[in-house]
């Protein structure tokens, strides 16, 4: 088996920014550990049994739910417990599992910045591939410079999925990506940049990273809550202005 090489990120404070509801809130972290590169195509390939084209690459069309079936699939491999149960398409996180999972969007943050509160941690062109590379699909990770936690391609290259919900007043069940694709701008490409889709979806340029680190408490554990996300779900009064309702 492909080795997952991963990094321990010490403890610390990282500083979210929700800008539809216009709040930030701060958010303390425990250590945890998160993959130096997003997961590639030979580490998918040989996990799964499916062919491979490009080894070094990160993988992409691969969905948020089969994103989460990976991490359980590379927790059983290496006899940890797995982080996630699944009731139909419906997804708990045991967050006291030390197994292999998606890191939450604070863990994601705190990670990508590595002590940096500039939109990104070093000059675009070296750290990251973007719209201003001008090619055509993921390039082979660890191609540009990395940040000071030693991550490669936190920004650009590929999107990365998050476990967070992205707005569910809004979106449902909608997932977090976070950090800037190949084809993307400047604009895009932020350590704070929010975009989310559908569970079961894919696209061309999302991957993912896979963290580990156990928590004490099942409903909350790194920025993360399941009573903020019922919270977040409830919609008081009329839909604002272009929102579709939820089906």
């Amino acid at each position: 088996m492909t080795d997952v090489e991963m990094r321990r990120i010490g403890a610390g404070r990282v500083t979210l920014h929700d800008a539809r509801r216009r709040i930030r809130r701060d958010v303390e972290l425990e250590a945890f550990e998160i993959g130096v590169y997003p997961v590639t195509e030979d580490v998918f390939a040989e996990m799964l049994g499916i062919a491979v084209s490009h080894p070094r690459r990160p993988v992409i069309e691969v969905s948020w739910t089969r994103a989460i079936r990976f991490c359980n699939a590379l927790s059983e491999w290496e006899g940890l417990d797995p982080a996630y149960r699944f009731d139909g398409t419906d997804v708990t996180w045991d967050a006291d599992s030390d197994g292999f999972r998606l890191p939450t969007e604070a863990e994601w943050e705190y990670a990508c910045r590595a002590g940096s509160n500039a939109p990104q941690y070093g000059p675009l062109d070296e750290v990251a591939w973007t719209a201003l590379d001008g090619v055509r699909s993921p390039q082979n990770v660890g191609g540009k410079l990395p940040n000071l936690n030693g991550l490669f391609d936190t920004l650009g290259n590929v999107w990365e999925w998050c476990w967070d919900l992205l707005d569910p007043a809004r979106y449902g069940d909608y997932r977090v990506f976070r950090g800037g694709g190949f084809s993307d701008d400047a604009w895009s490409v932020r350590a704070s940049v929010r975009r989310g889709g559908a569970p079961g979806g894919g696209a061309d340029d999302i991957g993912f990273r896979v963290a580990r680190g156990a928590s004490d408490d099942p409903e909350r554990a790194q920025g993360w809550s399941l009573s903020a996300d019922r919270e977040r779900a409830v919609q008081d009064g009329p839909l604002p202005i272009g929102w579709t309702p939820l089906r």
